[in-house]
C-alpha cells in the first residue's frame, strides 16, 4: 500500500486555507500535515513538519513566496513547491520556477488537475498550467539574440549562483557601478527585466549549465 502524500499549504487567506484542506482530507492518497499564512512562516513549517509537497501562494504579508522558495532550496529541503496563485504574469513565472518551484498552476485550476498536479510535484515531475507554460516560451523566445560578452557572461555566471552587485563587484575587480552597467547590457540582449529572468532565459537558450 503506498504511503499518502504529505502536504503543506501556504496561503494568507484562511478562507483558501480552509478549502484546500478540506479538498486534500476529502481526497485519498494525501494527508495534510499544516498550514502557513506567509513565506516566513511557511520555511519554518516545511522545516518542522517535513511535507513531501508545499502549495505555495505568492504574493503575501508574511513574507512572498519566491523568497520562501529560494530559502527553501538554499536549505536543500526535500519538499517540492508547487505555486498555486492567481498571478500569472512574466514577473511571477519565472522568479517562482527560478527560485526552485517545481511547479506552477492558477487557483482557478479543476480540483482533479491540483490532485494529478501534486502527485507529479511528489515524484518530482514539473507541472505549469497552460497560461503559465506558454508565458515562460514566450520569454524564452523573447528578442534579444545579440551575444553576451565575455565580461557580462562573468557577471551573470555569479548573479545565477546568487552572488549580490557587491560581491560581483568585489570578484571581478570593477566597481558596483560597472556590475550594473553590464546587467543593463545583459538584460537588454536577453529581452528581460531583472536577475532571476535573466538567469532562466540564460539557462533556456543554453548561455548557462
Amino acid at each position: 500500500m503506498t504511503r499518502d502524500i504529505s502536504v503543506l499549504i501556504v496561503d494568507d487567506h484562511p478562507v483558501v486555507r480552509d478549502g484546500l484542506r478540506g479538498m486534500f482530507e476529502s481526497a485519498p492518497g494525501f494527508t495534510v500535515l499544516g498550514e502557513a499564512s506567509g513565506g516566513i512562516e511557511a520555511v519554518e513549517k516545511a522545516a518542522a513538519l517535513d511535507p513531501d509537497v508545499i502549495l505555495m501562494d505568492l504574493r503575501m504579508p508574511g513574507g512572498a513566496g519566491v523568497d520562501a522558495i529560494r530559502e527553501l532550496t538554499r536549505r536543500s529541503a526535500r519538499a517540492k513547491v508547487l505555486v498555486l496563485t492567481t498571478y500569472d504574469t512574466d514577473s511571477d513565472t519565472i522568479p517562482a520556477i527560478e527560485a526552485g518551484a517545481t511547479g506552477y498552476l492558477l487557483k482557478d485550476a479543476p480540483r482533479d488537475e491540483l490532485f494529478t498536479a501534486v502527485r507529479a510535484a511528489a515524484e518530482g515531475r514539473t507541472v505549469l498550467s497552460p497560461a503559465v507554460a506558454s508565458r515562460l516560451v514566450s520569454a524564452v523566445r523573447a528578442p534579444g539574440n545579440e551575444p553576451l560578452s565575455a565580461r557580462e557572461r562573468e557577471v551573470l555566471t555569479l548573479v545565477a549562483k546568487g552572488t549580490s552587485n557587491r560581491e560581483i563587484a568585489r570578484v571581478l575587480f570593477i566597481s558596483e557601478a560597472t556590475v550594473k552597467t553590464h546587467l543593463t547590457h545583459l538584460y537588454a540582449k536577453l529581452g528581460v527585466k531583472d536577475r532571476a529572468a535573466a538567469v532562466a532565459v540564460a539557462y533556456d537558450r543554453g548561455i548557462l549549465g
